[in-house]
């Protein structure tokens, strides 16, 4: 399902997606094709899901135009 459709189905909502399909352009990861799991109504659950999510799921607003993840790179660090 593309971006622009679940924005259409569930405007101004917080929803809860499988990313099946992207592609990354100077750290930024852009994605193409998601799987909606479910729409969320509380802006505290979404947060909540959001820190527990794990492998392709992420929590979106669907306000936003296009789907993008930063991604960042942190050196390792040593300890003793």
């Amino acid at each position: 399902m593309q971006w622009q459709e679940v924005r259409s189905i569930y405007p101004n909502q917080y929803v809860l997606l499988e990313i099946l399909d992207s592609h990354t352009r100077h750290n930024i990861e852009y994605i193409d094709d998601v799987a909606l799991i479910r729409a969320i109504q509380d802006p505290d659950e979404a947060t909540q899901l959001l820190l527990n999510c794990k492998n392709n799921n992420i929590v979106y607003h669907t306000g936003q135009e296009n789907i993008t993840v930063e991604l960042r790179n942190y050196p390792l660090y040593r300890s003793r």
